[in-house]
């Protein structure tokens, strides 16, 4: 747990490279069944969520990387309105979710109801209210299982989760086998994104793996890229398809979806910033093409 009596929060990025943030104080902190979770606030980004010792979102800049892990897909889908979301447990992505008028039925399950409750509680600019939408169906429960359990099928799947670290509770939802499960219960047409961890240049081998193992079960594969600050650089995530082409789309239509869409106006994502995330440095392209790995439940990949 985080010691106050020092002042600053210590977020390790890699091995080498630690980012501090000044502690002003611990909200809440506890242990749950699962992982160690603290709500802390920094002179920093505001607001933040802790899990395991590594920050997972704050208050000043989480609409970045839930804006960006949430509408290139939906925007990219003709007309999403069966949504499935794995973890979030702050409410931010199913709030992005929610915001577009088209769904009409989401279901978000987090193993963990402790950090649930504790971000329902802790965080409300979070999630605003999301999780009190007619639309959601909440369910505390493992992802994996369920999505082995029901026979429903979704326009789109999101994948919120913790980074898959060695004992972590989502490492085995980073696998081809499961990826295989999530590509059987998408419709015709269906879109899967992926939260895939750094992507800043030295630290993208988890960004690296997961759009390669993606690729041994999808037709279509798309890496992009957001600058989220508080997590010290770029940060991934991968958009996989049996249909919609992110790339062929322009800046106009994606303004011309998200104007007739959405319920709220966003801060981070539109047109133009759907064409950047897409358009990866060379040195990020040239790894993409040359990743040969493939993460497997008997191959587990683990990152720091």
């Amino acid at each position: 747990m985080t010691e106050a009596k020092h002042n600053w929060f210590h977020d390790p990025i890699t091995p080498d490279f630690t980012q501090l943030h000044s502690l002003k104080g611990i909200v809440y902190a506890i242990r749950t069944r699962y992982q160690e979770a603290e709500v802390i606030e920094t002179g920093s980004f505001g607001r933040c969520l802790i899990l395991d010792g590594k920050l997972q979102s704050s208050e000043a800049d989480e609409f970045i990387y839930h804006e960006a892990l949430v509408h290139p897909a939906l925007a990219c889908h003709p007309r999403p309105e069966k949504v499935f979301v794995a973890g979030g447990g702050e409410g931010a992505t199913i709030r992005e979710v929610l915001a577009h008028r088209s769904v009409r039925r989401a279901i978000m399950v987090d193993i963990d109801g402790e950090v649930v409750d504790l971000c329902r509680r802790l965080l409300p600019n979070h999630h605003r209210g999301a999780f009190d939408d007619p639309r959601l169906e909440l369910r505390l429960e493992d992802a994996r299982g369920y999505l082995e359990q029901t026979k429903e099928r979704f326009h789109a799947i999101i994948l919120d989760l913790p980074e898959p670290v060695e004992a972590g509770p989502a490492y085995k939802l980073f696998t081809r086998e499961f990826y295989a499960l999530v590509r059987e219960r998408l419709e015709l047409g269906g879109i899967v994104v992926v939260q895939s961890g750094g992507a800043s240049y030295g630290r993208i081998e988890c960004f690296t793996a997961i759009a390669s193992t993606l690729r041994s079960i999808f037709p279509q594969v798309y890496p992009y890229a957001a600058e989220v600050p508080s997590f010290g650089g770029l940060w991934g995530f991968t958009l996989a398809s049996l249909g919609p082409d992110p790339l062929s789309l322009s800046p106009q239509e994606v303004d011309a979806r998200l104007e007739a869409r959405l319920s709220h106006p966003l801060r981070f994502y539109d047109g133009l910033a759907h064409r950047g995330m897409f358009h990866l440095p060379k040195c990020h392209r040239e790894r993409l093409a040359q990743e040969k790995t493939v993460i497997a439940d008997d191959r587990p990949f683990y990152i720091y």
